[in-house]
């Protein structure tokens, strides 16, 4: 659904623009994260591939989400590889973006889904996990993201 939104504000422009950015405010808000999450205060896997949806939409996450949804340490990782888009695994943007199965460790505190970008050219497809902190007690946010063949 917000992936819907998103694609509905970028075409409407101001109006859906401000209607879709309330709508990922309120998503990653603790108020409204504890009226959903589990019992123990965690975010489930149905939260969590609802959050990599809307961050990723169809070609990658905006300058925004990018700024307000990404953990400090998943920054400094951007900042140390200038040319690289470390949040997409990639140098340009895709195609298409599909968010996989979400699996969560509760002991660990954290979940995980393999993204699939889709691009123009052969292999046609890449993908790479991205990990998302558990604790509903906080805005959600991508902590990480594994570069390496997802499997």
């Amino acid at each position: 659904m917000l992936r819907s939104l998103r694609r509905s504000a970028a075409l409407a422009g101001g109006c859906a623009a401000a209607l879709g950015l309330g709508l990922v405010l309120t998503a990653g808000s603790p108020a409204s994260a504890a009226e959903r999450t589990d019992p123990n205060g965690r975010y489930t896997a149905e939260e969590i591939h609802h959050f990599l949806e809307g961050f990723y939409g169809d070609h990658g996450p905006t300058a925004w989400e990018r700024k307000h949804l990404v953990s400090k340490q998943l920054k400094e990782k951007a900042a140390e590889n200038p040319g690289f888009d470390v949040l997409l695994c990639a140098q340009n943007e895709p195609l298409d973006i599909e968010v996989g199965e979400v699996t969560t460790a509760q002991s660990a505190r954290v979940g995980w889904a393999t993204i699939t970008t889709t691009w123009g050219g052969e292999p046609g497809t890449a993908s790479f996990t991205a990990y998302v902190d558990l604790d509903a007690s906080k805005p959600m946010k991508l902590l990480d993201v594994d570069c390496g063949v997802a499997g």
